[in-house]
């Protein structure tokens, strides 16, 4: 009977509509791991139960929710039935307990037959007023909008609103998160987000507001949410790094790269300076020694001509005695010596300030850095980064000269840098890495796509045929060419950006 069921509901959902179109903000991303958790009761060939409301993945196929949601499961395993509705795809999958938590009002199932994005938790500090999203399925939406049972089953994207943080409380011992983004009967199980798309808590309840009373949804903290997933020995991921939106990191990275080019326009006007003193002293060091060489000359000039007319006089007085042949020695004598001084004293060297050339200081500008290859370690770079969803403090590469990345995988040439986009077969994110050999600067930006965006993404990647590390400088180019036309279809914005700066390893 329950396998009759299961396939009844299959064939409903695959009447219904796909998901609607996927955004690329940080909510839409986070959105395609909320799913709603259904529960169908049977007795013999009867359906006597159906409840729903909402959950998340934490890993690709499983999912918390509220205890609440599935606790007929619990209390009749044997005739209840357990569905999980993502919010994108074209079918629900049948889903079984894995643990629960009943005091604090949460449970783990796991699923068959297809995978999840998993959310993200923050571990990090919350304050009263911080801006905050519900995801969910809320009763009072779908009670308005369902024609029939198999919209309840049909994949569709989560509906959000948004609040703000009222406090922390303890509510029957249990942390939690009291908020004002509007939640209803459904939205149990249901994520609490930061504006980056982190799991800040658990829906599980709403106030009463039949007297009129304003309305404050209560969400189990993420500290609870973490114990009970370390009891379960259930894997996830998590960060503490503050929310920044892509409009504040993109102006941090404008002041960043503005702060650089300021840095380096002041480097460039003081090794202006720098020159032009140095120029100065050199031509006041250059002139001066060319005074001394003229003076020099002009002094030997002298001499040789004072020499040059005394050895004339002197043989002079020699042909008087009648010296005839000293006469004529001394007398050319002086003759060499009087021309010498003249041609000295011609030759006298003039200073030409075009033929000055200083000698750099050691202060003066840096040699261009030689490219950072070999084996990398890179570390995150905080004030760069934009991090939503990872936690990857550091990464170690091999880097060739040639492009190749740890000795496996062909980047491609973009100008001076070296790149390569990846698209994994089981995950709904592109990764767009660049290494810069020059400055030692590695990126990886991240996009979380739909499972559209995804397939587009891997029709394009099976072009690629340059996988492992290559020489053929036409496989590369063509390698380039490939990799542009997966940049084309990826959406203006990204989701994450981490920076690392690299330095070769110890």
């Amino acid at each position: 009977m329950r396998r009759l069921l299961w396939l009844l509901w299959m064939m409903l959902a695959a009447l219904g509509l796909g998901a609607a179109p996927a955004h690329a903000d940080d909510i839409s991303a986070a959105g395609r791991g909320v799913v709603r958790i259904v529960t169908i009761a049977t007795v013999g060939d009867e359906v006597v139960g159906f409840g729903y409301g909402s959950g998340f993945a934490v890993a690709p196929n499983r999912v918390v929710t509220n205890f609440h949601v599935i606790e007929l499961a619990t209390r009749y395993p044997d005739n209840v039935l357990i569905g999980v509705v993502p919010s994108e795809g074209d079918k629900p999958y049948q889903g079984k307990l894995i643990a629960v938590d009943r005091d604090h009002d949460l449970a783990l199932v796991e699923f068959s037959g297809g995978r999840l994005p998993p959310l993200t938790l923050f571990s990090g500090p919350v304050q009263e007023g911080d801006s905050l999203i519900a995801l969910g399925y809320p009763g009072n939406v779908d009670r308005a909008v369902a024609k029939s049972g198999a919209d309840y089953i049909t994949p569709q994207s989560p509906v959000r609103s948004q609040g703000n943080l009222s406090g922390l409380r303890t509510l029957d011992g249990t942390s939690v998160l009291l908020h004002t983004a509007s939640i209803a009967h459904g939205n149990s199980g249901g994520p609490l987000l930061d504006r980056c798309g982190r799991v800040l808590g658990v829906n599980s309840a709403v106030t009463n507001t039949e007297s009129g009373d304003s309305t404050f949804g209560f969400a189990i903290a993420e500290s609870e949410l973490g114990a009970f997933l370390e009891s379960a020995k259930q894997s996830y991921a998590k960060v503490d790094v503050p929310c920044t939106s892509i409009e504040e990191q993109l102006q941090q990275d404008r002041n960043a790269d503005e702060a650089a080019k300021l840095q380096a326009d002041e480097a460039a006007r003081q090794a202006a300076a720098r020159a032009a003193s140095e120029r100065q002293s050199a031509l006041e060091q250059a002139r001066a020694n060319a005074e001394n060489t003229r003076e020099n000359y002009i002094f030997i000039a002298m001499a040789m001509l004072v020499f040059g007319g005394l050895c004339i006089g002197g043989a002079g007085l020699l042909y008087s005695r009648e010296r005839q042949r000293e006469a004529m020695w001394v007398g050319a004598g002086g003759v060499v010596l009087f021309i010498g001084a003249v041609a000295l004293f011609l030759s006298r060297p003039s200073f030409d300030e075009s033929k000055i050339v200083p000698v750099a200081s050691a202060t003066g500008a840096a040699a261009p850095a030689a490219a950072v290859l070999g084996k990398q370690v890179c570390t995150i770079v905080p004030e760069r980064s934009r991090v939503t969803v990872s936690n990857n403090p550091q990464v170690e590469l091999e880097v060739g000269a040639d492009g190749c990345i740890n000795g496996k995988t062909q980047y491609a040439e973009d100008g001076a840098r070296w790149q390569r986009i990846l698209v994994p077969e089981q995950e709904q994110t592109v990764s767009v890495l660049d290494y810069d050999p020059a400055s030692g600067t590695y990126s990886n930006t991240r996009y979380l796509l739909s499972a559209e965006q995804m397939k587009r993404a891997r029709e394009l990647r099976a072009a690629v045929v340059l996988k492992a590390c290559s020489a053929d400088q036409a496989a590369r180019g063509n390698l380039v060419t490939q990799q542009q036309q997966i940049r084309a279809a990826l959406p203006q914005q990204y989701n994450e950006k981490l920076v690392y700066h690299c330095a070769p390893a110890r």
